[in-house]
C-alpha cells in the first residue's frame, strides 16, 4: 500500500459525501413532488425551499471539490483493480467526474432559470441572491429543460454509482464499500 494515500476515505470526505448524496436525493424527490402540485402556497413555498437546498447544495460541492483538490483519495485496491476491466475503470472515473460536474452544472442551471424566470432567490428567507441572468422569458424557456436534463443526468449517475457499490459489496464481496462507510476502522 502506499503510505501517502490512505486506504480509506477521510472523515470530513465521508460525511460531505453522504449529507452531499442525501441531499442531492432529497431535492431530486422534492423536485418531482413539486411540479406537479397546482398553483398554491403550498406550492410556493416547496419551490423556495427546491431553491434553498439547491443554494446549499451547491455550497456543499464546492467544499466537497476543494476537500478533494486538497487530500488524494485512497487508491483502488490492487486486487480490486486487477480484477476489474479496462472498461469498468473508466466507467468508474467517468461516472464520479460527470458527478461532480452535475454537482455545479444542476444548481446553477436552476439559479439560472429562476433569475431569468424573474424569481429572486433569497436564501432561507434572508440572504437575497443575486441574479445570475438577466430577466428575459425567452432565456428563461431556454434554460427550463436544462435544469430537467441535468437533474435527471445527475440522478441517472446516483443509481449507477449506487449499483456500481452494491455490486462490489454483494456480488464482488470486495469490501470496497467500507472505504466510505462511516464509523468503520
Amino acid at each position: 500500500m502506499n503510505p501517502t494515500r490512505p486506504a480509506r476515505y477521510t472523515a470530513t470526505a465521508i460525511a460531505l459525501h453522504w449529507i452531499l448524496g442525501a441531499a442531492i436525493v432529497a431535492v431530486f424527490l422534492l423536485g418531482l413532488y413539486m411540479t406537479d402540485l397546482p398553483f398554491s402556497p403550498q406550492r410556493l413555498k416547496l419551490y423556495n425551499w427546491h431553491k434553498w437546498a439547491g443554494v446549499a447544495i451547491l455550497a456543499l460541492s464546492a467544499l466537497r471539490l476543494l476537500w478533494r483538490l486538497t487530500h488524494r483519495p485512497p487508491a483502488l485496491p490492487a486486487a480490486v483493480e486487477s480484477a476489474m476491466p479496462a472498461w469498468q475503470r473508466a466507467a468508474h472515473h467517468g461516472t464520479h467526474h460527470l458527478m461532480y460536474l452535475l454537482f455545479f452544472a444542476v444548481p446553477l442551471v436552476g439559479w439560472a432559470y429562476s433569475s431569468a424566470a424573474g424569481f429572486p432567490i433569497v436564501f432561507l428567507g434572508i440572504v437575497p441572491l443575486p441574479s445570475f441572468v438577466p430577466a428575459s422569458p425567452g432565456l428563461a424557456e431556454a434554460i427550463k429543460p436544462w435544469h430537467w436534463i441535468t437533474a435527471y443526468a445527475l440522478a441517472a449517475l446516483v443509481v449507477l454509482h449506487v449499483a456500481a457499490a452494491l455490486k462490489h459489496q454483494l456480488i464482488d464481496r470486495d469490501g470496497l464499500i467500507g472505504r466510505m462507510l462511516p464509523g468503520r476502522a
